[in-house]
């Protein structure tokens, strides 16, 4: 699957209507992103059950601000429509393979069982 093009009307249902989904924050003038694009990009298709989407931070201004988002490239990665990464700065190959691997491996039940446990000392 190629990556696609995520904005403040598709970001939320993308995230909470697919399995895994990694979210690259970028802009057109920045040397990182234009480097980190094909990185992302090979990633795409080897991964085809991942949705890889891309945020241009300067066309989605405000989703960017409602990420957060203060320096690009950034990674998000959303499993089951939990926010399970997040980081500034163009991976290498290796580094974002590794990181699939990971998410795939995570006990989703583990990480809702943790963010209620958080939720409950907040109350």
């Amino acid at each position: 699957m190629s990556t696609v093009e995520l904005t403040n009307d598709t970001f939320e249902k993308t995230v909470l209507d697919n399995g895994i989904v990694l979210v690259d924050f970028w802009a057109t003038w920045c040397g990182p992103c234009r480097q980190f694009a094909p990185v992302f990009d090979d990633a795409s298709q080897k991964n085809t059950d991942i949705v890889f989407g891309k945020v241009d931070t300067d066309a989605q201004m405000q989703l960017a601000q409602a990420a957060q988002i203060s320096s690009i490239p950034t990674l998000m990665a959303f499993r089951d429509g939990i926010a399970v990464f997040r980081q500034a700065g163009a991976l290498p190959s290796s580094a974002l393979e590794d990181l699939i691997r990971q998410i795939r491996e995570l006990d989703m039940d583990k990480v809702r069982a943790d963010i209620a446990a958080q939720d409950a000392t907040k109350a």
